[in-house]
């Protein structure tokens, strides 16, 4: 698994999904699919029990997205196993996630610039739910932080990407593969 991880904003589906086709196709998992109102960052365990477990095992993942407009989880969709899975949304690097990262890419955005970003792709509709996501990812990246341990940082450029070695160089305690 290829986490992409950052800011609101910052970029992650786009560069997630020009990575996913570089690499033949991957599978890309939209951690806004497995998020919903209630657990803005309270995900893990439905990500790890209905995508990450099975697709250690070898076999089809299947998960419940979130529609965030009629505000209730649909039905499954299906994540094959395939040689490389990119996971991308704000929380992709977490501590719970990273043992079983192959890589860690941060996007490299400052957060305000990405939240800006963000409130103008959303629109007014969604003015009051950036209210409280912004106090919402300030806690969990306080909490969380997953740019410590990124293995690339990611600038988006005029054209394409800057991709330069992350503050993360070693495996540590809470990384025990790559």
């Amino acid at each position: 698994m290829v986490a992409v991880d950052g800011h609101a904003g910052s970029g992650k589906s786009t560069f997630a999904g020009q990575l996913a086709r570089a690499l033949d196709d991957a599978p890309v998992l939209h951690l806004d699919d497995i998020a919903s109102h209630d657990e803005l960052f309270e995900w893990t365990g439905r990500l790890l029990t209905q995508v990450i477990e099975p697709l250690t095992r070898g076999e089809t993942a299947h998960y419940t997205p979130y529609d965030w407009r009629a505000r209730r989880f649909g039905p499954p969709l299906p994540v094959p196993p395939a040689p490389v899975v990119v996971v991308e949304g704000v929380g992709a690097g977490r501590r719970a996630l990273r043992p079983h990262l192959a890589q860690l890419l941060w996007m490299e955005l400052p957060h305000e610039e990405s939240w800006a970003r963000g409130r103008s792709r959303d629109g007014e509709e969604q003015r009051e739910f950036w209210r409280g996501w912004v106090r919402a990812e300030r806690k969990h990246f306080a909490d969380d932080p997953s740019r410590p341990f990124a293995d690339l940082l990611i600038r988006q450029c005029g054209k394409g990407y800057e991709v330069t070695n992350g503050p993360a160089g070693t495996v540590g305690p809470d990384q025990p593969f790559t």
